[in-house]
C-alpha cells in the first residue's frame, strides 16, 4: 500500500476520539473557542477517512509538544461567552449544610466570592457548569466531617485546590490546567476529617446532548451505507 493511499482508509471509532480528545484539551486550554469547538467536533464525528480527519487538528499541537511561549505582559481580553458569564452583584446562594443528608447547586444560578458549605453524614454536589459568577475569582470553603462534597467546573476554568485533609482529603487533579482568557479562576479551601472534597472537570450537558446526537446521527449513516451495499 503506498503513502498515497493512506488518506482514503476508513477511520475507525477510535481514531475519531483521539481527535476529539485533542479538540476537547484545545478547549480547556483556550485554543479554540467555543463555535469552533463545536464546528470541529462535528466534522469529527461526520469523517468517514483519515484524510478528513487530519486537518481537523493541523493547527494544534501534538500530544508531548511545546507550544511558543507567549508574552504576559498584558492582561489577555476575555473569551467568548466568559464576560457574559461574570456579572457581578451578589450569588444566589453563599452557604449550605449536609447533616446525615444532602445539598445541590446547580443548574443556572449566581456563584458568590465566597461559598462556604459543611457537610455531615451527608454530601452535596457544587456544579458550575451553568453557573455564572460575581467575580473573575472565587472560593469555595467545603467542610466534610465523615462526609464529601463534589466540585464540578467546566472546561476553561482554572482550579487551584488550598484544603487540609486529616484521614480524608482534597482532589487536586483538576489543578495546573490553564484557564482561558477571562475566564473564572476557582479556589477550593476548607477541611475535610475522614472524608473528601473532590474536584471535577466535566462537559455541558448541551455538549454531552450534541455528542450524543453526533454518534447517533453517525450510527444512522452507517446503517443507511450498508443497505446500499447490500
Amino acid at each position: 500500500m503506498t503513502d498515497d493511499a493512506v488518506p482514503d482508509l476508513r477511520a475507525s471509532d477510535a481514531d475519531r476520539e483521539k481527535v476529539a480528545d485533542i479538540l476537547r484539551d484545545a478547549l480547556a486550554e483556550g485554543r479554540l473557542d467555543m463555535t469552533e469547538f463545536e464546528e470541529r467536533l462535528d466534522a469529527t464525528y461526520r469523517a468517514r477517512t483519515y484524510g478528513e480527519l487530519a486537518p481537523i487538528t493541523r493547527d494544534l499541537p501534538a500530544p508531548g509538544v511545546t507550544a511558543p511561549v507567549v508574552s504576559l505582559n498584558k492582561e489577555p481580553a476575555a473569551g467568548p461567552g466568559w464576560s457574559g458569564r461574570i456579572v457581578g452583584g451578589e450569588g444566589s446562594s453563599t452557604w449550605a449544610v449536609a447533616v446525615m443528608s444532602g445539598f445541590q447547586r446547580k443548574g443556572r444560578w449566581t456563584m458568590p466570592r465566597r461559598f462556604t458549605c459543611f457537610a455531615f453524614w451527608g454530601g452535596g454536589e457544587i456544579d458550575l457548569r451553568e453557573a455564572d459568577f460575581t467575580a473573575r475569582e472565587v472560593e469555595i470553603n467545603a467542610i466534610a466531617i465523615m462526609g464529601g462534597v463534589d466540585v464540578i467546573v467546566p472546561p476553561g476554568v482554572e482550579v487551584v485546590v488550598r484544603g487540609i485533609g486529616v484521614m480524608g482529603g482534597f482532589d487536586h487533579r483538576e489543578e495546573g490546567v490553564p484557564g482561558e482568557p477571562g475566564a473564572p479562576r476557582v479556589i477550593v479551601t476548607g477541611f475535610a476529617f475522614w472524608g473528601g472534597v473532590g474536584v471535577q472537570r466535566k462537559l455541558t450537558r448541551a455538549e454531552k446532548q450534541r455528542i450524543r446526537e453526533a454518534r447517533r446521527q453517525e450510527k444512522l449513516e452507517r446503517r443507511a451505507d450498508r443497505r446500499e451495499l447490500d
